[in-house]
């Protein structure tokens, strides 16, 4: 008897979808993430990420300030 191929599983979508996978989407890779990047790259983030919370902060006051203007708050 020859040998025989082994039959993926449903869902597993074969021989194609399993190289997309490996070669294209694969599993995440952390190597060079912010957490480790040199320091100035993880400051400058820190930075990038404090600004956008004061931006977010700022909206949210400006919006409950047009808010309670317009109520006669």
């Amino acid at each position: 008897m020859g040998e025989q191929k082994p039959v993926p599983a449903p869902g597993e979508g074969g021989r194609l979808m399993r190289w997309a996978y490996r070669h294209l989407a694969g599993p995440a890779e952390v190597q060079g993430a912010v957490q480790g990047g040199s320091a100035m790259a993880r400051e400058l983030w820190k930075q990038d990420l404090e600004n956008r919370k004061r931006y977010s902060r700022e909206q949210r006051e400006r919006k409950r300030a047009a808010r309670e203007a317009r109520n006669g708050g």
